[in-house]
């Protein structure tokens, strides 16, 4: 297999998001986000950590982008941080806007196609101060900031992403508690995950409005869920979690609804269900962004509340303890496609591994198999019908992990934090190989 393979028109990109490279965390009237408190508040995040300054993308954009350059990506995903273009709901903080011109406008220049994320996570702290996701009104608030940035830069970027992963947002932010704010509420998160979905509506009815030849979607993270057993009991909850995961952030777009079993046990377990805006959550979208990672293998349970538990696959397990499964995304990329019948991208894939650098190199076999094996399935899934327009390596280089800090790295590009020098991994060169066509897999 080689890059002849795919389309001629395929994508190959980097993916990153604000709040985890940026840094510049109170220069140039950016606010707080809800993960600077998060990150700042002790116990949250390993070793303590935070991403004040990250990986200072925001002074060193210009050499992170020649890196792209180097390497010979086609297209670079990265998120917009709300708090760095909006002071309040209303009023927008130029120099933030600034930034985020400048930045398009280098990308463009070296002819790497921008990819925005409206939405990675980063809640202006004002808005969180006014309920954040349980406020309904956030939905609006959401419009308006996108409007701006439609207004702003949508002359130049024509693929938008209106929120990455809001199955995240919701459950490990307002249930799990391991994301900002740090709820642990049920309720709560169904909620947030509504008023989610949304915002993300409004934003596309204002996307279609004020941008004329643009693409726009949404990115949700994609589980290949399976059962611990093959038993009639186990294929059930594998039924009832993937629609819980998956389901409950792809069927309302599409369908208008959310998913019938995973509504009945919520409602069971006396969550209540929203159904406001349906209409404004189906608006049309042009394709789906695929962020996937693992598989989940689950086992009935019927003393649980939810009738399932997750069990520990065997199969070989990034640094995140996560199950290397490339089959899973070839497994998702048809069932999605099939179902939905709308584009798909892989807007993320990638691992964490042991990566050390010695004399300035770092050789991380490990994940460039990891890659290889996964850019095989979904060049599978491109012959077996799937309309699948591009592939987003996560990530550019190594950053701030959210909960895990610094103590994990994902990137191609390794970051010395002490010094901020980046340092090609081995992947990094092989992928720019594989792009130049000098390499099969």
């Amino acid at each position: 297999m080689e890059r002849n393979d795919f389309p001629k028109d395929f994508i190959f990109g980097v993916a990153t998001a604000s709040y985890q490279i940026e840094g510049a965390y109170n220069e140039d009237g950016k606010v707080p986000s809800i993960w600077d408190v998060f990150s700042h508040t002790p116990g949250k995040i390993k070793n303590n950590e935070n991403g004040d300054v990250a990986c200072d993308h925001y002074h060193r954009y210009e050499e992170d982008i020649k890196i792209m350059k180097d390497i010979g990506v086609d297209a670079y995903r990265f998120s917009i941080s709300w708090p760095r273009v909006m002071k309040n709901t209303k009023e927008k903080n130029e120099k933030g806007i600034d930034f985020y011109n400048k930045l398009i406008d280098k990308l463009l220049e070296n002819n790497i196609i921008p990819f925005i994320t409206i939405y990675h996570w980063d809640l202006p702290l004002f808005l969180y101060e006014k309920g954040g996701w349980l406020n309904d009104d956030i939905a609006l608030y959401f419009q308006d900031y996108s409007s701006i940035l439609f207004q702003n830069f949508g002359d130049r970027v024509k693929h938008w992403i209106t929120l990455n992963e809001p199955w995240c947002s919701s459950f490990l932010g307002y249930f799990y508690g391991i994301h900002a704010p740090g709820h642990k509420n049920l309720q709560e998160a169904i909620k947030a995950a509504h008023n989610l979905l949304r915002a993300h509506g409004y934003s596309v009815e204002a996307f279609r409005d004020l941008v004329k030849d643009g693409k726009i979607g949404i990115t949700n993270v994609t589980t290949k869920v399976e059962p611990a057993d093959e038993t009639e009991e186990d294929f059930y909850v594998v039924l009832l979690v993937d629609e819980l995961t998956n389901g409950w952030f792809y069927d309302p777009i599409i369908f208008g609804r959310y998913p019938e079993n995973a509504r009945a046990i919520l409602q069971r377990n006396g969550i209540d269900i929203f159904e406001n805006d349906m209409d404004i959550i189906s608006k049309k979208i042009d394709f789906f962004g695929i962020n996937y990672y693992t598989r989940q293998l689950v086992k009935y349970a019927p003393e649980e509340p939810f009738m399932f538990k997750t069990i520990e696959g065997e199969l070989e397990k990034t640094e995140m303890g996560w199950e290397i499964y490339p089959e899973g995304l070839y497994d998702m990329l048809l069932k999605i496609y099939n179902r939905y019948k709308t584009p798909l991208y892989i807007t993320e894939n990638g691992m964490a591994g042991p990566d050390k650098i010695e004399n300035g190199k770092v050789h991380d076999t490990y994940r460039i198999n990891y890659l290889k094996s996964h850019f095989e399935n979904a060049l599978k899934a491109i012959k077996d019908g799937v309309d699948l327009k591009g592939y987003f390596i996560w990530t550019l280089m190594d950053n701030f992990e959210w909960a895990e800090g610094y103590s994990k790295r994902f990137g191609i590009v390794y970051t010395d934090y002490t010094t901020q020098k980046r340092y090609l991994k081995d992947s990094a060169i092989w992928l720019k190989k594989f792009l130049e066509g000098e390499i099969n897999l």
